[in-house]
């Protein structure tokens, strides 16, 4: 799903990006995003987790993700829209890299430019046990 330059985005655009989340599909994924657009992973060494800044690096850290996670789900999504932000919640179920299971709600804020997403900025839960 796309819209026009001057759309605004809609849940059903969300649910859309959340779709190509769960099929794993990359360049589906880069097609909801704007040119100059940053994603902020949850984890990491600064106070956002890691950051991605600009299409191609936002392209690596979702190709990243989409790796580390080959079977990686973002279940039950519920999103709203209020003008050019947005918020998708979520519960993260995957594999881990050292073969343990992880399962965990989150959410993920966007910021809305242009009819595409130029801000993804996630959030998850941090299970201790």
């Amino acid at each position: 799903m796309t819209t026009s330059a001057g759309a605004q985005v809609d849940t059903d655009y969300l649910q859309a990006f959340a779709e190509a989340w769960n099929r794993h599909d990359l360049e589906a994924l880069m097609g909801f995003m704007a040119d100059d657009c940053t994603f902020q992973l949850s984890s990491g060494p600064d106070v956002d987790g890691a950051r991605y800044e600009g299409y191609e690096a936002v392209r690596a850290g979702y190709k990243n993700v989409l790796d580390t996670f080959p079977d990686g789900q973002w279940t039950n999504p519920r999103h709203f829209v209020a003008g050019n932000r947005g918020v998708t919640q979520w519960t993260f179920e995957a594999t881990m890299p050292d073969g343990s299971r992880i399962q965990v709600d989150g959410c993920d804020l966007f910021t809305f430019e242009g009819g595409k997403i130029a801000v993804k900025n996630s959030f998850r839960k941090n299970r201790t046990a």
